[in-house]
């Protein structure tokens, strides 16, 4: 069977930027001759994330994440259908999911790291298996249940960085609906800030390409912040902590602006902002959605019947082709993207 899949062609250099010229497409064989325990799936969605860009490192920095090998085929989050088994659990027209897809067009996979999901729970959006209603939702939803301290009733305010991208889109929605009075969300386009607050029901969004980012918090956060999902790191997230209320909650989620830089995860903080987080006894730790499995079951009900009932809006940026996966990468790096990129490789 002839596929095409994407391989890691080059590291970005020390402190670098990926560039689409990092991956390359290769045509390659697949034997569909399945050995027991095997299955043959049709890609349907490839995810591209934030933590992949850590994988294109020699070294992660991270211990749960193992490095993208040269000239070897990619992988990351994927949902697809069987088209054949050798495996009990699956059968062929089955949609499956894995954190551990192969960039390629079809590809042969162990039934044991496969996870069945039923279409029904996404109304027959199956790329939502690979954002709101997969590890993007879990990690907004339990982000905010775990580290977040929300309070129905609390008179709390949220401020999500990030917010028009996968994971900072539905927080802020969950932030609603567990009880924040107010939501507000930065963002780096004008166009991002209008749908957060029309499509998704922000209470204010700021832009901070072009708006000075404290000011803007002020206005918009006028008895200060509660609560702080942060997707970005560096000067957004100082700017929001400084503006933080006493027993406030960070919620550090993610620090995308940092990737690119060769400095540990999480990024180090100044003096200043760790006073700030010691006087007003500030919680900051890091929240890692892998250690909350236990719950996942749950958590992806309650976002299904969200999603369902129309209580959460799910944004999505589509790429079609395989041939597109390493610009599409880089352009979710860049902030190129509404809410989840997805990148359609098949009907």
């Amino acid at each position: 069977m002839q596929v095409q899949r994407v391989v890691l062609n080059s590291r970005p250099g020390k402190n670098g930027t990926p560039v689409p010229e990092n991956f390359r497409l290769e045509d390659t064989t697949l034997s569909p001759d399945l050995k027991d325990g095997e299955v043959l799936l049709r890609t349907l969605y490839l995810s591209v994330d934030p933590y992949m860009r850590c994988r294109m490192n020699e070294d992660t920095g991270a211990e749960y994440l193992t490095p993208w090998q040269l000239s070897e085929c990619v992988d990351g989050g994927g949902v697809g259908m069987v088209e054949s088994s050798r495996c009990a659990s699956f059968t062929k027209g089955d949609v499956v999911t894995s954190f551990n897809w192969p960039w390629q067009t079809h590809v042969v996979m162990e039934g044991s790291i496969l996870q069945k999901v039923d279409p029904r729970l996404v109304d027959g959006h199956l790329s939502y298996f690979l954002g709101a209603v997969g590890i993007t939702g879990l990690t907004a939803l339990l982000g905010v249940r775990e580290k977040g301290n929300v309070i129905k009733g609390g008179n709390q305010t949220m401020v999500v960085s990030g917010a028009a991208g996968a994971c900072g889109s539905i927080a802020g929605q969950i932030g609603r609906l567990d009880g924040c009075v107010r939501v507000v969300g930065i963002c780096g386009s004008s166009d991002k800030c209008r749908a957060i607050v029309e499509d998704l029901g922000f209470d204010a969004a700021i832009n901070y390409r072009q708006e000075d980012v404290p000011t803007r918090l002020k206005e918009s956060c006028p008895h200060g912040i509660d609560v702080y999902f942060d997707n970005v790191g560096g000067n957004i997230s100082d700017s929001v902590i400084t503006q933080m209320n006493n027993g406030g909650h960070v919620i550090l989620c993610g620090q995308i602006s940092q990737y690119n830089k060769d400095v540990p995860y999480p990024p180090p903080l100044s003096e200043e902002i760790q006073e700030i987080l010691r006087s007003k006894n500030i919680t900051r730790e890091r929240f890692m959605v892998l250690n909350y499995m236990n719950k996942a079951e749950t958590a992806l009900s309650e976002l299904s019947q969200w999603i369902k009932s129309g209580q959460i809006k799910v944004l999505e940026t589509t790429v079609d082709g395989i041939e597109n996966m390493g610009g599409a990468f880089c352009s979710m790096m860049k902030g190129g993207n509404t809410g989840k990129q997805i990148i359609k490789i098949s009907e």
